[in-house]
This record gives C-alpha cells, structure tokens and sequence, in this order.
C-alpha cells in the first residue's frame, strides 16, 4: 500500500497517538518523524539539540509569540537566523525542518503544529487522536508505573502545555474538531482500528482526487 499524502498527528497525552502513528507508517511504508523533527532542525540549525527538547511542545508568552510571527513572515529561513532570543531561533528552525521535511515526500509528522506549518501543501492530512479520560489513565498509569491519581495529573499538564502551544503559534485551537481534517477517539476504536481509518482515509481521498482530475 502506498501513499502520497503528508500525515500530521495531533493527539491528547495517553491517546496513543504516536503508536497509532507507527502502524500507519509502517502499512504506507514511510517514515514517523516525532523527535526526529527536533534533530533535524537542530542539524539544520546548528543550535544544540538539547535547546529544543527543553523547549517542545510548550507555551511561551503572547509578546514572543508577535514577535516571532512577524519575523516569520519577513521570510526567515535556515541559517539566517542572528540576534533573534533563543525561543525564536527554535520556533523557525522547527518550523522550517518541517516544511523541508515534508518536501521531501510522503511522511507523517506528530505534533508540534505540522499541519499549521504546511497549510499551504496540497496533499495534507491533518488527523487528531483523543480519548476517553479513564483509558488515558489507564494506559499513562501502566506505561510510567504511576499510580491512577498521578496519571492523570501527567495528563491534565501534558495536554495543557500541548494547547497553549498550539494556540499561541496558529490561528487554531488544539483538539477543536474544526482544527483538524479528521478527528477519530482511540478509546473507541482501539490503536489498530483507529490507525486502520487513517489508512482508509487517506486512501479515498486520494482516490476521489485522482477521478476528479480524470474527469
């Protein structure tokens, strides 16, 4: 089975997003970048790799956020980047191993606002796993050896750090059905049903654009 559609993943702590992500790419036979992406943008960069760890996936305040928008938009890209505060070297690195990676082809891209930084590529999928709270726990739980009450406190922090990143950097709101192109909850579906839906997804969509252009 091939593909030639670009994956991103949002996903609430404990939904199993990123393993979903695996089965997915495994079926497609393409690459998952998760914390791949931090490498390859501290590569790429030349700013130590672990700067972006130290800031992933979390808030920062409103006024960095203009800031960093502005300059964006000038068209700041790879190693340009001088005199700028350490936080905004790090958004526009990311943002832009992103965008190269997905130029690169097919792949799919877990978090850190992928499907806002290649809203202007054709061929997106933009996906966003949730689900029932008692099944986060019962896997965060599990996975890290936690107790119940502790598990959801991960939870309760992780998704709220994963929001406000993702609000403050797009003109989104994280886990908003209107967000993303597809929202699917992995409590119901299980990790192999739900990643068997992205497949299909993707699949048809590709089908119905191919028979629009024979048309």
């Amino acid at each position: 089975m091939t593909t030639n559609t670009i994956i991103t993943i949002g996903r609430e702590f404990g939904s199993a997003g990123r393993e979903i992500g695996y089965k997915v790419a495994e079926a497609f036979g393409i690459k998952l970048y998760d914390k791949e992406m931090l490498a390859r943008a501290a590569k790429e960069s030349g700013i130590c790799e672990e700067i972006f760890e130290s800031h992933d996936e979390k808030p920062t305040n409103s006024f960095l956020y203009s800031l960093v928008m502005d300059t964006y938009s000038m068209g700041y890209s790879g190693n340009t980047y001088t005199d700028m505060p350490i936080n905004h070297k790090v958004f526009l690195a990311q943002f832009d191993a992103i965008k190269k990676i997905a130029s690169e082809g097919p792949c799919i891209l877990v978090g850190r606002c992928a499907d806002y930084a290649l809203e202007s590529f054709g061929n997106v999928v933009s996906v966003f796993i949730h689900a029932d709270m008692s099944a986060r726990i019962r896997r965060i739980a599990r996975i890290y050896d936690v107790t119940d009450a502790k598990a959801k406190d991960m939870i309760v922090k992780t998704d709220k750090k994963r929001a406000s990143y993702y609000n403050y950097y797009t003109n989104k709101k994280w886990s908003n059905a209107d967000s993303y192109e597809l929202c699917l909850n992995s409590s119901e579906l299980g990790i192999e049903g739900t990643a068997k839906i992205i497949e299909e997804y993707v699949m048809l969509k590709e089908k119905i654009k191919k028979e629009d252009k024979a048309l």
